[in-house]
């Protein structure tokens, strides 16, 4: 299988993580890979060449369109692959028909005319299945492929790097510093738990708003805000919980590491978490912006044990059928095996 991939995202996010996980995973599994992207993560650009995956950058200008048309056109041309991969609404807008099914990735909830060009649509969610059949898209041109977890065996990031006291009860969130992450209100549930300290880990634009909201609350002391990491694994095997208190999310993938890990899940109810996250089984739910009930739910993660060793073991178990890197590339590699044998045998029929 001849897979090209194109990524017209950010350079850091959950999308972008999965897009370069999904990538590797598929490499592994024996898939000849080029993407064509930005030039704006060396981390990405690095690990793609460690896989023997080719790449192509490009701007990917909605003003100046031509140069990225360029480079897709000549990355299809030399690379001939079997089928091409839009990942979320930006790229989509570049597809071209070309002779080759090109598939749609949804990450979120994307208008589905972003993605005029392509023959297939993959959801992360059943949710965004419904989503994408919802604007027109037949069933039978959509697939559902789950994202992965797939964490190495490494040791906790040593509490003392961050100035975290070993016997503190650890909060984790990974989270973009952006309103729909609800993070503010995990400041203000942080006040509550006077023991507690807090690692974030993820960038964005609020970053100096959340800065000051904790310094006005009195925990500045007790977070750290770390920035972008590459490092979940090792952030994760520290965490005593990890907290997702999300106002939107279509899926999110923090639930996905946090099962994998072995770390309690406390979420709130957004979208992604309400689907997937059963209290009291593979985690705690809370109401979204429900203040008390966060404080509730993390204070039960940290000092009720066999609640903890219950939602460990039932996240594991979610994991397990669900989640797993062997899940992901069975059901990708089906999926491509299927569009690119229907348009073969369409090509059979009426070669011209």
């Amino acid at each position: 299988m001849r897979l090209l991939h194109v990524m017209a995202g950010a350079a850091t996010g959950g999308a972008e993580n999965i897009f370069l996980e999904d990538v590797v995973a598929l490499a592994e599994a024996g898939c000849a890979q080029y993407v064509v992207t930005r030039e704006n993560n060396p981390h990405r650009l690095q690990v793609l060449h460690a896989h023997g995956v080719g790449v192509a950058t490009a701007s990917f200008s909605n003003w100046f369109p031509w140069p990225t048309t360029a480079v897709l056109r000549r990355a299809i041309e030399r690379f001939q692959p079997d089928a091409i991969q839009y990942w979320m609404g930006r790229a989509g807008t570049f597809a071209e028909p070309c002779g080759r099914p090109q598939i749609g990735w949804y990450g979120g909830y994307y208008k589905a005319a972003r993605f005029a060009a392509c023959d297939y649509h993959i959801g992360l969610t059943k949710d965004l299945i419904d989503h994408i059949v919802a604007q027109g898209i037949p069933l039978e041109r959509t697939a559902l492929i789950h994202t992965y977890a797939s964490f190495p065996d490494v040791e906790p990031l040593p509490r003392g790097t961050l100035t975290t006291p070993e016997d503190a009860p650890l909060l984790l969130a990974l989270a973009r510093l952006h309103w729909k992450k609800g993070l503010d209100v995990l400041l203000i549930a942080l006040a509550e738990l006077p023991d507690a300290y807090l690692w974030i880990a993820g960038d964005g634009p609020l970053r100096q708003e959340l800065e000051g909201k904790a310094e006005a609350l009195g925990v500045s002391q007790r977070v750290r805000f770390l920035g972008w990491r590459d490092d979940r694994a090792r952030l994760l095997k520290a965490a005593d919980v990890c907290v997702f208190p999300s106002r939107y999310e279509p899926f999110g993938t923090v639930m996905v590491d946090a099962w994998a890990a072995g770390v309690p899940l406390v979420a709130a109810a957004a979208q992604g978490p309400k689907a997937y996250v059963k209290d009291g089984e593979n985690g705690l739910l809370v109401p979204i912006d429900d203040i008390p009930s966060l404080v509730t739910a993390i204070r039960r993660a940290i000092d009720d044990p066999a609640l903890r060793e219950r939602i460990i073991a039932g996240g594991r178990q979610t994991y397990e059928t669900t989640f797993t890197k062997a899940a992901f590339v069975r059901d990708s590699l089906a999926f491509y095996e299927r569009v690119v044998g229907v348009t073969e045998a369409k090509l059979a029929r009426d070669p011209a």
